[in-house]
């Protein structure tokens, strides 16, 4: 895989990332640890909850995203060191058995004033399931070094 350095980005450049399934059990596990909400742990009590069913964290989605992007396409030199979230949405749950898939978007990519061995670049990454629906849509800012800095 090609590592990119900031002179290597440009908006409207785009990067795969793969795919992959989930499972309930492993919607269960993570909201046990991290998130134990009734609609993300008991399929019977989020009946009764605005999703009418199971559904997975939006924190699970966030995680599993950042796993599909971080095997992906994209590589900044330094790694996906964010300078921060400027959007975070979750327009569609995540049922168990849908199978994600990810990419990104560079956004815009701007040389640091104050550090001239860097810049940030503002990427969209968005996560669809297997119906083309949108599940995560996050915009970051991500640090990324010049060649100069990184090689």
């Amino acid at each position: 895989m090609t590592t990119h350095y900031l002179e290597d980005l440009q908006p409207g450049q785009r990067f795969r990332a793969g795919s992959r399934s989930i499972a309930l059990a492993e919607i269960q596990a993570f909201a046990r640890e991290y998130d134990p909400q009734p609609f993300h742990l008991d399929p019977e009590a989020a009946k009764a909850t605005i999703f009418g069913e199971l559904v997975a964290s939006g924190w699970h989605t966030m995680a599993l995203t950042m796993r599909l992007i971080v095997d992906g396409e994209a590589r900044p030199a330094w790694g996906f060191a964010a300078g921060g979230v400027e959007a975070l949405d979750w327009p569609n749950p995540v049922r168990p058995g849908d199978t994600l898939t990810a990419e990104s978007e560079v956004i815009e990519v701007k040389p640091s004033r104050s550090k001239p061995d860097r810049g940030v670049a503002r990427i969209r990454i968005t996560t669809h399931n297997q119906r083309n629906e949108p599940v995560l849509v996050v915009t970051a800012r991500v640090i990324v070094p010049k060649r100069s800095a990184g090689a």
